[in-house]
């Protein structure tokens, strides 16, 4: 879908498809992220829904994000200890983490070269590989 697709009747239908219930908060949340197409936080989620209904709590909002993870509807991208962001983009890329503005921009899959890995620990195998390159102004 197109930025410009995005409504809340295909925002049902999206979560259809990714096997979960569409209730009301779950499609406005889902809207929120999907619709702005943007790296936002669980407050900026919460601020985005409940601009329309103010009635959707931080505990609702976090569990339906965490249901979009589980599901594999969005990705989590932790840019710093303290700062977590749900990304509606779950195709292969990296970010662009600007330290002094606090934004997460996307960079290409392709932009990046990743030459191997270390060898995995027994019994384990890689699951992604998410790089995130922190910037700030030079000075």
């Amino acid at each position: 879908m197109r930025t410009l697709d995005y409504n809340r009747d295909n925002m049902a239908e999206l979560l259809r498809q990714h096997d979960i219930n569409p209730t009301h908060q779950r499609i406005e949340i889902a809207f929120a992220l999907f619709s702005h197409q943007e790296h936002l936080c669980a407050d900026q989620v919460m601020t985005i829904v409940n601009s329309r209904h103010s009635e959707t709590s931080k505990a609702t909002v976090y569990n339906t994000l965490n249901l979009f993870l589980e599901k594999k509807l969005i990705r989590e991208v932790i840019a710093d200890p303290s700062k977590v962001f749900y990304d509606p983009n779950t195709y292969p890329h990296h970010h662009f983490y600007n330290i002094a503005t606090g934004e997460l921009t996307d960079i290409h899959a392709e932009n990046i070269g990743l030459t191997g890995l270390p060898p995995l620990p027994h019994g384990l195998v890689a699951d992604g590989i998410d790089i995130i390159v922190r910037v700030r102004p030079s000075i």
